[in-house]
């Protein structure tokens, strides 16, 4: 299951075992990708849209004079740090025989630095060429409301693309962008994407791995692309990144998902195809768009080589914490209850394993999230079989057929578990899209909890610690030491993914699982489209959660958890003092302490007997962050044993902490 949520990395995480000196190298010497030279032919459709909004067709545009590329650039970090894309509006142009993209984007850019900032720095591929970019003028009379801006371009060494550098475009502004100020800015550009695994082959990863870690191209019969972190198909403003440099790379990839997180995002989409090659899937962010085709006039002379051509719009929608992608092919569509699977011809005797999982699970998941999901599952068949899984939205892109890496029964429900969670959790067009830590870490909840079911307890808390070392590992040992990554601003999946399934875990311990369910619920109708019973704001989880429980203070839970990140706590057993009372009872008292920044509820557990005579007896205690309490426990026969925490809060250090009543005390 977690293969699906990393991207590409299965091969990238192969290649960083080469990278150490192949980076060293890369900085270096840059691997310059020429500009591509403008494919030959006719233009047979052209579309724009004005300073008021309104789109037309008009002839093909005259040929631009090629704009030179510099080795090297002269933006400096602090101005890629400072821009934050508030709108993208792209009018995308395709010619998948071609491999060919064309691109005018009217962008809004917010200033959110501390400084004037002189020069906008906007990147895509360097497979794309930067054609014109145009100052929007606020005020001015229609004529002169755009302004043509000269601008440079410049190489840029950054393996957020999968050729592994970025065309960088300066753009001077005729006045400072003061802070907090906004701009709109009107962009061309076109190229060509096929495949690439340049970044990978760079730091030494094998052929095969890194050709089906980085399969993102314009084609034919598939065209897949990402966004940022596989393909810049986009304009973005992103610090460069090498892999080998540590976890750089995911957590450049988190920044620009988290600072377009609320952006609105309108996609208008034109393709041009051969007649009979009509697509018949395409999917914006993770979501179906219906496609309008127009095939060529019948009265045509038969030998006259016209394309058709299919358009779509996505209309105004609000992007979550997601890179923008766009995947259009041709394939079998499978309805089934709550998805609905595309596949190539060669797989679609292996549709039945997937929809036999998915009706297996389903149960499962509306007890949790609700009978209705919010939006249906898209399964879409990849080219390849040993091609890396991807997901995003309510889009799980993977090998569906029978020698595919998921292919095992088991192992089909766990996939399809933590997929269906996310299209029940999500809606197309939401206007409160949940944050990461909510709709990933649902996810990973949802999962941990499914291997509960069929496995028990432990073994679910067993997949929770396989992730606590890397937390906490990233985590802050104090809060002074640094601000961590709260929650609502992690971009990274070991805190929005692993911290967040912990976080649920506990929630389900103090509060109920009934009081869980019922928030995950309602939280998703606040997240919904104004169809359903959908409220005119975002409200916090928090909020929802309280109105659910039965404990509706959870002020300091979220406090040290949720909205801050004081590091995780780490817990001990001081010291225990037995005494017998009446009737072969005793009283255990059990000093505890909390040595970590985070305030805790922690079970406490004392034993007694064996066998068929054995006993336990369990209290929740809440441990304040820097301090330590006495908890007294009464439990009918002679205790053994001891046990602090059962593994579903993180610490720093262990999990659990056993004190053995005539043996020293151990923690594992």
């Amino acid at each position: 299951m977690q293969i699906l949520k990393n991207q590409s990395a299965l091969a990238l995480a192969l290649a960083c075992t080469f990278a150490a000196q192949a980076c060293a190298a890369q900085t270096a010497s840059a691997h310059p990708v020429p500009q591509q030279d403008q494919p030959q032919g006719k233009v047979i459709f052209s579309r724009s849209t004005d300073e008021n909004g309104q789109t037309t067709q008009s002839a093909p545009p005259v040929a631009q004079p090629a704009i030179p590329v510099a080795a090297v650039s002269t933006i400096q970090d602090t101005d890629r740090q400072a821009v934050t894309f508030t709108a993208l509006d792209l009018d995308v142009h395709l010619r998948p025989e071609a491999q060919h993209i064309a691109v005018r984007a009217l962008l809004t850019l917010r200033n959110d630095s501390n400084s004037p900032l002189a020069r906008i720095p906007l990147q895509i591929s360097s497979s794309l060429n930067w054609e014109s970019i145009r100052l929007k003028v606020s005020g001015a009379p229609t004529a002169s409301a755009v302004k043509e801006i000269p601008f440079s371009v410049a190489n840029l060494n950054s393996d957020a693309d999968h050729t592994g550098q970025l065309h960088e475009a300066a753009i001077p502004l005729p006045q400072p962008l003061a802070p907090g100020q906004s701009l709109q800015l009107d962009v061309t550009y076109s190229g060509l994407i096929a495949a690439s695994a340049q970044r990978l082959l760079a730091v030494g990863a094998p052929a095969p791995a890194a050709s089906h870690s980085d399969w993102d191209q314009i084609g034919l019969a598939f065209t897949g692309l990402r966004g940022f972190g596989n393909v810049v198909w986009y304009p973005v403003s992103s610090l460069p990144v090498l892999l080998g440099d540590g976890a750089r790379l995911f957590d450049q990839i988190g920044e620009q998902k988290l600072r377009l997180s609320g952006a609105q995002f309108r996609l208008r989409l034109a393709i041009e195809f051969p007649h009979g090659k009509t697509p018949n899937i395409a999917l914006v962010n993770g979501f179906p768009l219906p496609l309008a085709v127009t095939e060529p006039s019948s009265s045509l002379d038969q030998n006259q080589e016209v394309a058709s051509v299919a358009t779509a719009d996505t209309g105004t929608t609000i992007l979550g914490f997601e890179a923008p992608s766009l995947f259009i092919a041709t394939r079998t569509p499978h309805p089934g209850a709550n998805l609905t699977a595309f596949t190539l011809p060669d797989d679609n005797v292996s549709i039945d394993a997937w929809t036999a999982a998915a009706d297996a699970v389903t149960p499962f998941i509306q007890f949790w999230l609700g009978h209705q999901p919010r939006s249906q599952l898209t399964l879409l068949d990849l080219p390849d079989p040993d091609d890396a899984p991807f997901e995003t939205g309510a889009l799980l892109a993977a090998p569906l057929g029978d020698s595919g890496p998921q292919a095992k029964p088991d192992a089909l429900a766990g996939v399809l578990v933590h997929a269906l969670t996310h299209a029940w959790l999500l809606a197309p067009n939401s206007p409160h899209p949940p944050p990461a830590w909510l709709n990933e870490g649902v996810a990973a909840f949802m999962g941990s909890l499914w291997v509960e079911k069929l496995h028990g307890r432990e073994a679910a808390l067993g997949t929770l610690e396989s992730g606590r070392v890397a937390l906490a590992l990233a985590e802050p040992e104090s809060p002074g030491q640094s601000s961590g990554q709260p929650l609502p601003q992690a971009i990274s999946p070991v805190y929005y993914r692993t911290k967040a399934a912990f976080v649920l875990w506990m929630l389900r311990d103090i509060d109920g699982p009934q009081a869980l369910s019922a928030a995950l619920r309602a939280y998703g109708a606040y997240a919904s489209p104004a169809s359903e019973t959908a409220k005119p704001a975002a409200v916090s989880f928090q909020k929802i959660l309280e109105e659910a429980s039965t404990q509706p203070d959870l002020a300091w839970f979220f406090a040290d958890w949720v909205d801050a990140d004081k590091g995780l706590p780490d817990l001990g057993i001081n010291a225990v003092f037995p005494a017998a009372v009446a009737d072969g009872n005793w009283l255990v008292a059990v000093e505890v302490v909390n040595n970590g920044y985070a305030q805790v509820e922690v079970p406490v557990t004392v034993r007694s007997g064996l066998g068929n005579e054995a006993r336990s007896v369990t209290h929740r205690v809440r441990i304040p962050a820097r301090g330590k309490l006495t908890e007294r426990i009464l439990i009918q026969g002679k205790p053994l044993e001891v046990q602090l925490n059962d593994g579903t809060v993180p610490e720093s250090q262990s999990t659990i902490h056993i004190t053995k009543l005539d043996q020293p005390p151990s923690d594992r």
